[in-house]
């Protein structure tokens, strides 16, 4: 009998987890349970909704009066009323009918989950003990109980399966609705449309056009106007329609989004005209007379809609057109001339067509009356990949008054349809031309303050005066004391705007004599013919004018080149030029000839961007000024760094080679297991430090030269020593690279990584050396010279940071260039200054052949006296690549 009570009993009593289980298969029993009441019921439902979506997709709605329309929606909705009615007689199962389905669908006898509830008929101590164990049995039974999935048993109540009538009419009409004549779901809740007449004697052209900018194909529109789906276009796109045939002027409407309508006009020069004719003419031509002429209408499409004409309809999807975006690529700065170097990047969906900078002053009086405009800094955006391009500018702006003044910068791109973006600004000093002469820089003063305020002329004027109260201490060249009065009597006798620009440009050659002399002069003319062949570049110019262009750039380049040689033909050597960063005559008109012949070949784009960077390296060359005593000092201690890194790379690397060789030796001897072949040890007398600490290797290298090492008379024991020995130099290095990070730091240069780590493998090595262990010892040592290079790879760039736009003038009249990453301004990598760290690939010159030459004598000679060791002689095969 089962007890009323829903307390745990039986097996679940003592045992939770497995109550746990069987409530939850309990649940899943009566969810599966419940399904099965449920779908049988749901399947005349779901054929009334397929019906009614049948009906709809097969645009029986659209095509019957509306009288019949809402005649058939009021029977669908009685239908679908009554398909609701047997859901009355749902009820959600209980927990027996569960029990049962869980034991007959798993096949359990005995009924092991109903029997946890039942008590035994007789209440006696032996029956009741009988009875859990019972219990126990059939519930261990219970633990791979399965509810399964609903068995609905639809076939018995659909005996004819009628079911798969609706299925097959969904898949057809779904079908059929996406075609020409498919209806919608909607159509049964909207009239009918009004029926659409076309003229099969009227014939439609329609083409969009988009914008030439977004290098898009134009798209033809179907005769038929098929189209299901909206047509993707740009925006501004041109839509034409040319309507031809027909006895009437048909309208051409374009629908927007919202509903409104708009007519689309004809154009003026195409709408229809009759010529004149006799009345008898126009008679027999009457039936022809009607036929209109084709007629053309033009729009251009913002928004989304669709095109209605002669019964078609076209739907369009315009894709907006957004606004470009530019940022700067870094911070910008001023190059070694004083020009500004911006860097940036600008992103747009069909390229950016025109990229400037806006400078304007961040202090700027509202009442001031500037002479000039504020500075025009166009920025150089490729042509080819302007959707997300990345670049350089450099513009010289040196000359402008606002040049030396606290200015905002900030980047601004604009598309070819019109459309701006900006940057967020940058405020900054604007680089100004450095005047190593205090007169010239006091006239450039002058001119900067009337310029940027003419009302401030008085102040120029007094300023002029100063200069000149007592000029046989201040002013020792008579010209210059000459220039400056002429310079006054123009100042005071300016009144008009053009004759304050010319003063203005007058005080501004004045300072560039006394600064540069003509060199100022040639450099400005340089400058002028390089932004001439840039716009010639940039608006396509023929290629004669290119050529014109380009000769008058070689003529400027040569007589800059030329002033610059005379100039630098009594000035004294600087103490840090050298021949890595020398650019030559021949490489600059190699570089012009590469840019004519691009601008020949139609590669534009390559042209201007070459012609960018030769801008930049322009800006970078250096006068050749000879530099203050603490700056070759430091220069000078700088090199004596990188040669003591060199000396501990050179010594680390000799270490390394002989720890290597000694721990080979001892290997073989003891794979040989041969005896003592002597108590002598040259190489450990050859190992002791000499006077000066250093080791004592002459006669190492007058053996190595007969063909025989000191250790290969050694024993192991002694060899082993050796290797102890060695601990001494490892130390001394590591000690040294101590003393150089402390130098280091002491110039202002932080050590990096490399060097903190090399020394920890430095003093591996040495406790291994110590123990007489060559292997581990040489691996650390390996690790070391990496680390070390590593370090003089992150000390050399610190330096060429440091003295970035800083190398002058080389000898002969040659120009040194600024930084440019360890190349030259064509791309090539330049040689190292100061010890090579085998960190780049170069071609060898002369000195390093000789010295290759050199060692492969000396290989060749040592397997020429056939050595001992089977060992040494796959080695020495080895460097000589001997198959």
């Amino acid at each position: 009998m089962t007890s009323p009570s829903r307390q745990k009993k039986g097996a679940f009593a003592f045992r939770p987890s497995l109550a746990r289980l069987v409530t939850t298969k309990r649940l899943l029993a009566r969810i599966v349970l419940f399904f099965e009441q449920l779908l049988p019921p749901l399947m005349p439902v779901l054929s009334v909704i397929a019906f009614y979506l049948c009906a709809s997709w097969f645009g029986l709605f659209r095509s019957v009066p509306d009288w019949l329309r809402i005649l058939l929606l009021i029977a669908f909705a009685a239908a679908f009323l009554v398909s609701l009615l047997p859901f009355r007689t749902l009820r959600w199962p209980k927990v027996a009918e569960a029990d049962r389905m869980l034991e007959e669908r798993n096949g359990l006898p005995h009924q092991p989950v109903t029997v946890q509830e039942d008590e035994p008929a007789f209440d006696t101590p032996f029956g009741r003990a009988l009875w859990r164990e019972h219990q126990t049995r059939m519930a261990e039974k219970i633990a791979a109980l399965d509810a399964g999935l609903p068995r609905p048993d639809i076939a018995a109540h659909d005996r004819f399966a009628l079911r798969a009538v609706p299925a097959l009419l969904l898949v057809t009409a779904f079908g059929y609705s996406l075609s020409i004549n498919g209806g919608s779901i909607r159509d049964a809740l909207q009239a009918a449309p009004e029926p659409v007449v076309s003229d099969p004697a009227v014939r439609i052209d329609a083409w969009v056009t988009p914008p030439s900018y977004t290098g898009r194909a134009p798209v033809y529109l179907t005769a038929d106007g098929s189209e299901q789906a909206p047509i993707g276009i740009p925006q501004f796109s041109g839509l034409t329609v040319r309507v031809s045939g027909g006895k009437t002027a048909e309208k051409v409407v374009f629908r927007k989004a919202n509903g409104e309508a708009q007519d689309i006009a004809v154009q003026a020069d195409t709408k229809p005209q009759q010529t004149a004719a006799s009345a008898s003419e126009q008679q027999t031509a009457a039936p022809a007379s009607q036929a209109l002429v084709a007629q053309t209408h033009m729009m251009k499409l913002q928004e989304n809609g669709a095109l209605e004409v002669n019964g078609r309809r076209w739907s369009f999807d315009v894709l907006p057109d957004k606004a470009p975006e530019i940022a700067f690529d870094g911070l910008p700065k001023p190059s070694v001339n004083g020009a500004l170097e911006i860097g940036f990047t600008v992103k747009d969906d069909y390229g950016v067509q025109e990229a400037h900078a806006e400078i304007v002053p961040v202090e700027a009086d509202p009442t001031a009356t500037p002479l000039y405009p504020l500075p025009e800094y166009r920025l150089d955006i490729p042509r080819r990949n302007a959707r997300d391009a990345k670049g350089v500018t450099s513009r010289n702006l040196t000359e402008h008054p606002l040049a030396g003044k606290r200015v905002r910068v900030t980047l601004v791109a604009k598309d070819a349809a019109g459309q701006t973006g900006r940057s967020p600004p940058h405020e900054m000093v604007l680089p100004s031309r450095p005047f190593n002469e205090p007169l010239a820089a006091a006239v450039a003063e002058e001119r900067q303050v009337f310029a940027l305020d003419t009302r401030k002329m008085p102040q120029a004027i007094a300023l002029n005066e100063a200069l000149t109260i007592r000029p046989e201490e201040t002013i020792p060249k008579l010209t210059n004391y000459l220039l400056l009065e002429s310079a006054l009597t123009r100042m005071k006798l300016a009144k008009g705007e053009d004759a304050l620009k010319d003063t203005a440009q007058y005080l501004w050659e004045i300072a560039l004599g006394m600064e540069d002399g003509d060199l100022s002069l040639a450099e400005r003319k340089l400058r002028e013919a390089q932004q001439k062949l840039a716009d010639a570049l940039d608006r396509n110019a023929p290629d004669a004018e290119i050529k014109k262009l380009m000769d008058e750039l070689r003529k400027a380049m040569q007589d800059y080149m030329t002033e610059l040689a005379q100039r630098m033909q009594n000035a004294p050597m600087q103490p840090n030029q050298n021949a890595q960063n020398i650019l030559r005559q021949q490489d600059l008109e190699r570089m012009m000839d590469q840019i004519e012949n691009l601008a020949r070949s139609g590669n534009r784009d390559a042209a201007q961007q070459m012609l960018s960077e030769l801008q930049r390296m322009m800006n970078n060359l250096q006068a050749g000024r000879p530099q203050r005593g603490q700056q070759g000092q430091e220069n000078s201690e700088a090199r004596k760094q990188m040669d003591k890194l060199g000396e501990i790379l050179r010594d680390q690397q000799k270490l390394m080679e002989q720890t290597f060789r000694l721990d080979q030796q001892l290997r073989d001897r003891m794979q040989r297991g041969e005896p003592d072949m002597g108590e002598n040890d040259p190489l450990l007398d050859e190992m002791n430090p000499g006077e000066n600490g250093e080791p004592q290797d002459q006669q190492q290298g007058q053996q190595g030269k007969e063909g025989e090492q000191p250790s290969d008379q050694m024993t192991a024991e002694q060899l082993r020593e050796a290797l102890k020995q060695l601990r001494a130099q490892q130390d001394a290095l590591g000690k040294q690279l101590g003393e150089l990070q402390k130098s280091l730091g002491e110039m202002g240069m932080k050590p990096g990584p490399g060097f903190g780590q090399a020394q920890r493998e430095m003093e591996g090595a040495g406790r291994e050396l110590g123990q007489g262990r060559g292997q581990p010892a040489v691996e650390g040592q390996g690790r070391a010279l990496e680390a070390l290079r590593q370090g003089a790879r992150d000390m050399m760039n610190q330096m060429m940071q440091a003295q970035q736009g800083q190398q002058g003038q080389g000898p002969n009249g040659q120009v040194g260039q600024g930084d440019q990453n360890g190349r030259d301004p064509l791309g090539r990598p330049r040689r190292t200054q100061g010890p090579d760290f085998g960190d780049d690939v170069k071609v060898p010159d002369e000195i390093d052949v000789q010295r290759a030459r050199e060692i492969l004598d000396a290989i060749r000679e040592k397997l020429g006296n056939n050595p001992p060791q089977e060992m040494e002689r796959r080695y020495l095969e080895r460097l000589l690549d001997i198959q």
